[in-house]
C-alpha cells in the first residue's frame, strides 16, 4: 500500500521544494512519541517533529509533540490511541503492539538479526503487510521504521555468562523475548521502562532488556553492575498517522510529509550505527562517549558456544512461539517476505 502512495505521489514530491514549502496551506498537528530517555528520541524524533518540519515547511506546519512517558500513557495503547484520533501521529515500538496483532513483532523477533542493516532489510521486506494492517484494523497508515541500540541485558550483579540467567527474574516488553527467556529457564516479567529503575533497584527484577544505549541515557548504570550484551533484537519504532487526519490533508502535504519521512527513516538508521558505536564505550568508561554517560560496568563478553545456544533457540523457541500465536496463514506470509530475506524458515503450526 505504502509504495503504491509513494509512486501515486511522485510527481507531487519532486515539485515540492523549498519554494513551493511556502504554498503549503497551514496544518497543526498533535503528535504522541517515543520514551523521552531514549537516544532515537532524544536525537532524532523530538528535532524531527520540533525543527526538521516546521523549518522544512517554512512555517505552514506546527507540531504539538509530547513523549508518551511524559503524558503518562501505557506504550501497549498507542496503537488504540491513534486509532481513535487522540492524536495524528505517533511514535511506537511495534513489537509492543503484538497483543493486539502477532504481525507486528514480525520483522524483530528476538535475536533475529544481530546488525542494523539486517534489521532494516528484514523490517522493509515486512512493510507492506505491517501497512497493511495497519490501515484494515486500526484506522492508521505506516510512514516510517526507526531502531534502538541493540536490545541487551543489564543486570544488578555481575553476571558470568548466558548460564547466569537461569531461575532469574529479567524485565522484558514484548512476547517474543519471552519465548527466548523461557528457553533458558529464566522468568520473563512484562514491565514498562520507566518502571524499570526502580524495579531493579529494590530486587523487583534480577535483570532487564533495553538497548545498549537507551539503558544509559535513562539511567541505568546507576542501578546495575553489568551488561551482557546478547541482542534480543532492536526495538524496532514506527511512526504512523491516523488515517482520518491524512486523508484530510491535500495532496501537496501528502507529498511533502512523505518525502520528509522517507529523510526521517534514513536518519533513524544511521543515528543507530553511531550510536551502537558508542554505547560500549559509554557505558565502561572511556571515549568517545558523545550521545551517553560515562559509567562504569563490567561488560561480560559473549562466548562462541553462547552464541551457538543464541541461534538455536531463535531458530527454535522463538520462530516456533511466534508462528503459534500467529497462525499457519500469517506465517506463510512471513517466510515468503522476511523468512526469505533472512534465509529462515519459521514452522507451520
Amino acid at each position: 500500500m505504502l509504495k503504491r502512495v509513494v509512486s501515486g505521489l511522485a510527481l507531487a514530491v519532486a515539485a515540492v521544494s523549498a519554494a513551493a514549502a511556502q504554498e503549503l496551506p497551514k496544518n497543526q498537528f498533535k503528535v504522541i512519541g517515543l520514551n523521552s530517555p531514549t537516544p532515537v528520541s532524544i536525537h532524532d524524533e523530538l528535532p524531527f517533529w520540533r525543527k526538521t518540519i516546521p523549518e522544512a515547511s517554512k512555517g505552514a506546519i506546527s507540531v504539538d509533540v509530547t513523549p508518551l512517558d511524559q503524558m503518562g500513557i501505557d506504550d501497549k495503547t498507542m496503537l488504540r490511541l491513534l486509532k481513535l484520533g487522540v492524536m495524528d501521529f505517533a511514535g511506537m515500538d511495534i513489537s509492543k503492539m503484538a497483543g493486539d496483532d502477532p504481525r507486528f513483532e514480525g520483522c524483530d523477533l528476538a535475536g533475529l538479526t544481530l546488525d542494523p542493516d539486517k534489521a532494516r532489510a528484514a523490517c522493509n521486506a515486512y512493510r507492506d503487510v505491517i501497512d497493511r494492517q495497519m490501515q484494515k484494523n486500526w484506522n492508521a497508515k505506516l510512514l516510517a521504521f526507526g531502531g534502538n541500540t541493540p536490545q541487551v541485558f543489564w543486570c544488578r550483579d555481575v553476571v558470568t555468562g548466558l548460564d547466569s540467567f537461569k531461575g532469574k527474574k529479567i524485565r522484558v516488553f514484548n512476547n517474543t523475548m519471552r519465548d527466548f527467556l523461557g528457553g533458558l529457564g529464566a522468568t520473563a516479567v512484562s514491565m514498562a521502562f520507566a518502571e524499570v529503575v526502580p524495579a531493579l533497584n529494590n530486587g523487583v527484577v534480577d535483570c532487564a532488556v533495553t538497548g545498549s544505549l537507551s539503558g544509559n541515557t535513562a539511567g541505568w548504570p546507576e542501578v546495575t553492575k553489568s551488561q551482557y550484551p546478547m541482542s534480543l533484537g532492536w526495538s524496532i519504532n514506527v511512526v504512523a498517522v491516523n488515517l482520518n487526519t491524512w486523508k484530510r490533508l491535500d495532496p501537496k502535504t501528502q507529498a511533502f510529509l512523505t518525502e520528509q519521512f522517507k529523510a526521517y527513516e534514513d536518519k533513524m538508521w544511521a543515528t543507530i550505527k553511531t550510536t551502537v558505536g558508542e554505547a560500549d564505550n559509554c557505558n565502561t568508561g572511556k571515549q568517545p562517549c558523545t550521545m551517553g554517560k560515562l559509567a562504569k560496568m563490567t561488560l561480560v563478553p559473549v562466548k562462541p558456544e553462547e552464541a551457538a545456544v543464541h541461534k538455536k533457540l531463535v531458530e527454535g523457541a522463538v520462530l516456533a512461539g511466534w508462528a503459534k500465536r500467529c497462525g499457519a496463514e500469517c506465517t506463510k506470509e512471513w517466510n515468503a517476505t522476511v523468512g526469505k530475506t533472512l534465509g529462515l524458515t519459521a514452522p507451520t503450526p
